[in-house]
């Protein structure tokens, strides 16, 4: 799967995301929220062409409303060759007929311990 993350910068991340929802970026700010999502992506420096493909993508139904996802996303900045690539974890759920991520997690593919 392949997208592009531009599409963040003007809201659609935050459609995504539950209101009261909040995550950690890539920095130590607490990210509250669709105007939280909002500042967190509005505030990542400008890459020539950015898109993100996600890999080794594992998916497991909780139940009819609830999903647990994990797999790697490959994150392309400015090239044909990955400038990033994290281990990424999700939980989504649907709400009102539209899947939304309830828990967002990334973390390095690079064992810490």
């Amino acid at each position: 799967m392949v997208c592009g993350f531009r599409q963040a910068r003007c809201g659609c991340a935050g459609r995504a995301l539950f209101e009261e929802r909040f995550f950690f970026g890539s920095n130590p700010t607490l990210y509250r929220g669709r105007d939280g999502v909002k500042a967190y992506f509005d505030g990542l420096p400008r890459w020539q062409a950015p898109r993100v493909q996600f890999s080794e993508v594992r998916t497991d139904r909780v139940n009819a409303d609830l999903v647990n996802m994990a797999g790697i996303a490959s994150f392309f900045l400015n090239g044909d060759a990955p400038s990033l690539a994290v281990k990424i974890t999700w939980v989504m759920t649907r709400e009102d007929g539209d899947w939304k991520i309830a828990c967002h997690h990334v973390s390095s593919q690079t064992p810490l311990i």
